[in-house]
């Protein structure tokens, strides 16, 4: 769950501009009285961040289906704040043990384990305080809904969890590397994409075309991500070239072979713009899709 690809044009930049606004009021400043530390282990984590992906999607989203930014905002957050948190926990000696994250010593190389762990758990809470607490009536149950499931032993944990075991089973098949990557990582982003739509109001219809433009993009999102991860240029990666699979962790090239990998990114590139095209107002969304495809192009 690295960095990613986000829409490069003039209005995505200004997308991002205001998400960064909302989760700098979001997430709070150091302060003098305790625990000071862990409020800037929090920002640590947060601050600067990488793309912001998944908070995009949320906004892309539900401007495709003639939503507003303003009611998608909450959700848009509260999905980077459960990203952030599982970088903390993902770089944890326990989990992958890196000590780089986006360039720069990782949270718990900075702060120590303990208050990696805590500003991991605080940045997942705060996401839900957050989203319940700031979306319109209309939508704020089913969006903490849908995060839960995604962020939890459905999604995101679970495959975290089935990755760990994989490595020291040793179970290496690509069934099993879909299975893990579909959770761990398409599953966020799969929540992103329909978060968006449920946000705007009525317009669940959209759901259907939505999730499989989700579900596609996040597999297309993992595969690019292993195959910079695998040979790409270490400045893009954040970290070490090669290092996942030294480790014996189960990567889409090391599974399939570099060549089955790039054809998967192409084959799930074309369903997720095919999949967008359903939506009343998709150009942004197949921008970004394309975008992400031409990182390993």
């Amino acid at each position: 769950m690295r960095g990613a690809a986000a829409g490069g044009d003039a209005d995505s930049k200004t997308l991002i501009r205001r998400i960064e606004r909302a989760l700098e009021a979001a997430v709070p400043v150091a302060r003098k009285e305790e625990p000071a530390p862990l409020f800037r282990a929090l920002r640590y984590a947060v601050f600067p961040g990488g793309k912001r992906l998944r908070p995009l999607l949320c906004l892309l989203s539900n401007r495709a289906v003639g939503g507003t930014v303003t009611e998608a905002l909450p959700a848009a957050v509260a999905l980077e704040l459960i990203h952030c948190y599982s970088l903390v926990h993902d770089d944890l000696p326990a989990m992958d043990d890196d000590a780089l994250r986006r360039g720069r010593p990782s949270c718990h190389v900075a702060f120590g384990e303990a208050l990696a762990i805590l500003a991991g758990d605080a940045l997942l809470t705060l996401a839900f305080e957050h989203v319940a607490a700031e979306s319109p009536p209309h939508c704020a149950a089913p969006l903490v809904e849908e995060i839960a499931k995604a962020a939890g032993v459905a999604g995101m944990v679970g495959g975290q969890a089935a990755d760990v075991l994989a490595v020291k089973k040793g179970a290496r098949s690509e069934a099993r590397v879909n299975w893990i990557h579909e959770h761990k990582t398409a599953a966020l982003i799969r929540a992103a994409v329909r978060c968006g739509v449920l946000a705007a109001r009525s317009k669940e219809k959209y759901l259907e075309p939505a999730d499989r433009f989700g579900r596609h993009l996040g597999i297309v999102f993992q595969i690019v991500d292993d195959l910079i991860g695998r040979s790409g240029d270490p400045r893009v990666a954040g970290k070490p070239v090669g290092r996942d699979e030294r480790r014996g962790k189960l990567t889409y090239p090391s599974v399939v072979g570099e060549a089955r990998a790039r054809r998967r990114v192409e084959q799930g590139t074309e369903r997720a713009v095919s999949s967008a095209r359903q939506l009343p107002h998709p150009a942004e969304l197949e921008r970004l899709a394309l975008q992400m495809k031409e990182r390993v192009s």
